[in-house]
């Protein structure tokens, strides 16, 4: 029962990849009736189930919810009892109101986690792309809280569960269509670099590389027949090839056991893309030059993908025993048509192709100009810079210019500050008063302003101190040999 209960939610999220996370929580695997006359029973190692990434960015938060509402029994049981549509359909959400307290808890902590994560996120793109020329995309911003209601962002409610059910069946549903987007762009851009290397050749050479190119493709076309994915030839050649058993002997139902590896009575896309992969190694092989692994992928896509529309007749991307017997029993699985291989349908057509170069034209136009500009910039940049430069080295020089002047000022000394008789005596004199070897020390005095010499300048006269002079000795006039 609880892999079935499993199995229901994974098609609540129509996702394979639910499907491995929930067999993490596996208590006991379905029965397997196999002849065991008929198959070899494998050794059992047991490794713990790998934790799959569902390739969302809230894939985490999907898992941990998932995880704690199947520990809750109530909720187990309603599950066990519901249609897949009313799930798909939200119904099932409602019953939400009746788990435990505990569980109910623990998903209010969850939600809380995932609304910081989410707004961290956004805080951070902001910071990145809110610059004053950049405009920030707030409906793409806002779009991320689309599986959850953050409007109240405390409280896990139903209309949490509802959201995260339909959010994840939309994007999930588109995965494999963005899938085949990304190979159509791989292609075209191989296709591109290709041609662009072309003219840089000259004559000789681009003859011989496209005498190579054709050569690879050819070698890569030479491989054996490929079977028509899910039919009888198909899957007889894994029947005998990878399980060892006698073709004759072939039995869908035990076919179906035996790759039913999680025992859960489900093929899910991965059980089923490993159906494919002896009919991959007849195109594909990593050694050679021309097989390429990525279109091994998407040829691995292609037949999945087949197979689900042909045999998934609830189209829940699951395939029930039901089912599958069901088409072992149609024309298309006895008597099908040839597999079409991608070499022989390009992912993309000429108008594709000549888009998308023109595009990429334009793209790179665009980097031009902008780096253009930028190169404007700097070079305007660098021009102010020098002015800068220029104008700064003259401010030095005339700092250093006036410097050099004020070291050379010479400052006269303090009116009024010479000490006792003593004379100034200019830097330069032109003439000195020197007083005889017996005659004593006169006195210096200033000429009045108006007593002008005859050569009209300001001169100095020899006052002897007549106290001293002996008696009838008259005043000689001063010689003009002492003016100064």
């Amino acid at each position: 029962m609880g892999s079935r209960n499993q199995i229901k939610m994974c098609w609540a999220f129509t996702i394979s990849w639910v499907v491995m996370l929930l067999q993490l929580m596996c208590v006991e695997a379905v029965p397997i009736s196999i002849d065991k006359t008929k198959v070899k029973e494998p050794e059992q190692v047991e490794t713990p189930p790998a934790s799959v990434d569902t390739g969302l960015h809230y894939d985490r938060y999907l898992r941990e919810v998932i995880d704690f509402l199947e520990k809750d029994q109530h909720f187990r049981e309603k599950l066990h009892n519901t249609d897949m549509e009313d799930i798909k359909q939200g119904k099932l959400a409602k019953e939400l109101d009746f788990v435990s307290h505990n569980v109910r808890t623990k998903l209010d902590e969850l939600k809380r986690q995932e609304v910081n994560r989410l707004r961290t996120l956004i805080k951070a793109k902001q910071d990145i792309e809110g610059g004053n020329d950049i405009a920030v995309d707030h409906q793409a911003l806002l779009k991320q809280f689309e599986h959850l209601n953050h409007m109240n962002p405390h409280t896990f409610e139903v209309e949490d569960l509802d959201r995260l059910i339909k959010s994840a069946t939309k994007d999930l549903e588109n995965y494999d269509k963005e899938r085949h987007e990304e190979f159509k762009k791989y292609e075209m851009m191989k296709e591109h670099e290709r041609r662009e290397h072309l003219k840089t050749l000259n004559e000789e050479d681009r003859k011989k590389e496209e005498e190579h190119y054709e050569e690879m493709k050819k070698k890569h076309a030479d491989h054996p027949k490929v079977n028509h994915p899910g039919s009888q030839n198909q899957l007889k050649e894994v029947w005998e090839e990878a399980d060892g058993l006698d073709p004759d002997d072939f039995d869908p139902k035990t076919f179906f056991n035996i790759h039913d590896t999680n025992g859960d009575s489900f093929f899910d896309e991965q059980e089923l893309e490993a159906l494919f992969t002896k009919e991959l190694e007849k195109i594909y092989d990593p050694a050679n030059e021309e097989d390429d692994m990525v279109e091994m992928e998407e040829e691995r896509l292609r037949m999945r993908e087949h197979v689900m529309n042909e045999v998934d007749t609830d189209k829940d991307r699951l395939v029930s025993l039901d089912e599958f017997l069901v088409a072992t029993k149609k024309k298309e699985f006895l008597e099908p048509d040839s597999w079409e291989t991608l070499e022989q349908n390009q992912a993309y057509t000429d108008e594709e192709m000549r888009e998308f170069e023109e595009h990429l034209a334009q793209q790179e136009k665009d980097l031009n100009q902008k780096a253009d500009d930028l190169q404007k910039q700097r070079d305007e940049l660098e021009r102010q810079q020098e002015q800068l430069n220029a104008q700064k080295q003259e401010l030095q020089q005339a700092v250093e210019h006036m410097e050099r002047l004020k070291s050379q000022k010479i400052e006269p000394p303090p009116e009024g500050k010479f000490e006792g008789n003593a004379i100034p005596v200019p830097e330069n004199p032109v003439h000195q008063v020197q007083p005889e070897e017996h005659q004593p020390v006169a006195q210096v005095a200033p000429v009045a302003a108006e007593a002008q010499l005859p050569n009209q300048d300001a001169a100095l006269h020899v006052v002897p101190q007549t106290n001293d002079l002996p008696p009838g000795h008259q005043e000689t006039p001063p010689d003009q040999n002492n003016v100064l």
